[in-house]
């Protein structure tokens, strides 16, 4: 959804928003703030841990469960009950879930077994971006919503083609959606991989670059076994040669069929209107390019 200039884009009576980028740049703190000024916040990973990943989540937690004697005997006879309670800002249930590959012995899952969630997680990750129509028009009928701004993780670039226009992920967000990249800095990048030390979150592969970075971090540190590999280790590792490998290419889902803001400028955002401002101002600077 590119626009001619950017009055046409201000004077829009509705605006809905993709917003995409690396993980901790600022969109879902973006999401929290527009959320202030009744605009309907659509989480992807929400959506994900919910409707798409819920049951394998919630399942996985009974299994731990179940290797409790008593645990499992009061879950046998429906005595409790196990959830999972993610929310927009705890995405603890899912990151849990997918895990990292390694060492069980230091909490660290099979790689085949790593593998199957990741793919999982790939499924759920385009039926949630596929979703997203059905709820630009749910939140405009049902709940009066006219402002609409989808949240995204930062492994939406692992599920599409930046450069095809037909792919079914892209044609759904351009159709429907102003697609925004909030481009952050090298000291952004850096930031962010030591904030993912101290609390990794969701992370997905494409399979081929998982393959290729395990065997990478098993040579570097002299491993021949999988279950020896340290699961902190490669996590933080891979972590950071994964978004090395994203920034180009979602620099070319703007260039292609969006617009690109800095971090910084964002962070400056107070409302829903500066928040219009910066997007209109992106508009302008692509129209002159």
């Amino acid at each position: 959804m590119l626009y001619s200039d950017p009055e046409a884009f201000l004077r829009s009576p509705r605006h809905a928003v993709t917003v995409f980028g690396m993980a901790g740049v600022g969109k879902t703190r973006l999401s929290a703030l527009l959320r202030q000024h009744h605009w309907f916040h659509y989480s992807v990973d929400y959506r994900i841990g919910t409707r798409h990943m819920g049951e394998f989540i919630v399942d996985n937690f009974k299994a731990e469960a179940m290797k409790v004697p008593f645990l499992r005997d009061l879950l046998r006879s429906d005595s409790i009950t196990i959830g999972s309670n993610i929310t927009f800002a705890n995405l603890d249930p899912l990151s849990t879930y997918l895990g990292t590959p390694g060492d069980a012995r230091r909490g660290g899952l099979p790689l085949a077994e790593y593998q199957r969630r990741q793919e999982q997680h790939r499924v759920a990750e385009i039926a949630s971006l596929l979703d997203l129509p059905r709820f630009i028009e749910r939140a405009r009928v049902l709940y009066g919503y006219n402002d609409f701004i989808a949240d995204t993780g930062g492994s939406l670039i692992e599920v599409i083609d930046p450069n095809d226009a037909n792919d079914p992920v892209v044609s759904t967000l351009t159709e429907n959606t102003v697609l925004i990249y909030i481009r952050g800095t090298e000291k952004d990048a850096a930031e962010l991989i030591r904030r993912f030390r101290q609390s990794p979150k969701p992370m997905y592969y494409q399979p081929e670059f998982l393959v290729k970075k395990w065997d990478e971090y098993k040579t570097l540190n002299g491993i021949t076994a999988d279950e020896d590999v340290d699961p902190a280790g490669f996590g933080a590792w891979g972590f950071e040669a994964l978004l090395h490998d994203r920034l180009p290419r979602y620099q070319a889902l703007a260039d292609n069929f969006g617009y690109t803001v800095e971090a910084a400028d964002l962070a400056t955002v107070r409302d829903g209107d500066e928040f219009l401002d910066l997007v209109a101002n992106a508009i302008r600077k692509r129209d002159r390019m």
